[in-house]
């Protein structure tokens, strides 16, 4: 990526955006892979960083279909398995298979409903741990968000309505910069 393709803005107050086309734009690969394969924007970062509300925003504008990475994750200590389903997930998508998997059910504590995509729709996926190596390599465009942590924090609290998994969420938010370094997909 050049360094002028690289975009840093504000959503919200006291979040960074950064972003930048994929190392390896959505377009690589067989001649005709754009013809199969609808855009893909992943939308990663910190908890509280805004990431669902820059999803939903970019999807106002574009007619894409979200795809929120709290429907992926086993419970609060699922970031791991979401971010490997996603990767299968893009992949199937990226050879012009219809994608399957099952939606975690956050009341019940259980996968609930089986949910699909056809590789032609547009996507944007949002949530920490959606940006790794395999899924940038699929994406036209990936944003990394952060802010400071008492920001994130209180919008946290104001979502949820209880912190009680904080301490955990950002244990397993550190493994997952250390192990895939999201940051370097959006910055170049």
């Amino acid at each position: 990526m050049s360094a002028g393709s690289t975009q840093v803005g504000a959503v919200g107050s006291g979040t960074t955006v950064r972003s930048g086309s994929a190392a390896h734009s959505g377009t690589d690969g067989p001649p005709d892979r754009a013809a199969r394969v609808g855009g893909l924007v992943l939308v990663d970062g910190t908890s509280g960083a805004g990431k669902t509300t820059a999803a939903r925003d970019l999807a106002a504008g574009t007619g894409a279909r979200v795809l929120h990475m709290d429907d992926l994750y086993a419970g609060w200590e699922g970031m791991a398995h979401a971010t490997a389903t996603l990767e299968r997930i893009l992949t199937e998508r990226a050879a012009g298979r219809t994608p399957r998997w099952r939606r975690w059910d956050w009341h019940a504590s259980a996968w609930g409903a089986e949910e699909s995509i056809a590789p032609s729709v547009p996507l944007i996926v949002e949530g920490c741990g959606s940006v790794t190596a395999v899924t940038a390599e699929f994406a036209d465009r990936v944003l990394w968000l952060d802010a400071p942590e008492p920001v994130r924090r209180a919008r946290a609290l104001a979502r949820d309505g209880d912190d009680s998994w904080w301490e955990g969420w950002k244990r397993q938010e550190a493994a997952h910069r250390a192990a895939h370094d999201p940051q370097r997909w959006a910055t170049g």
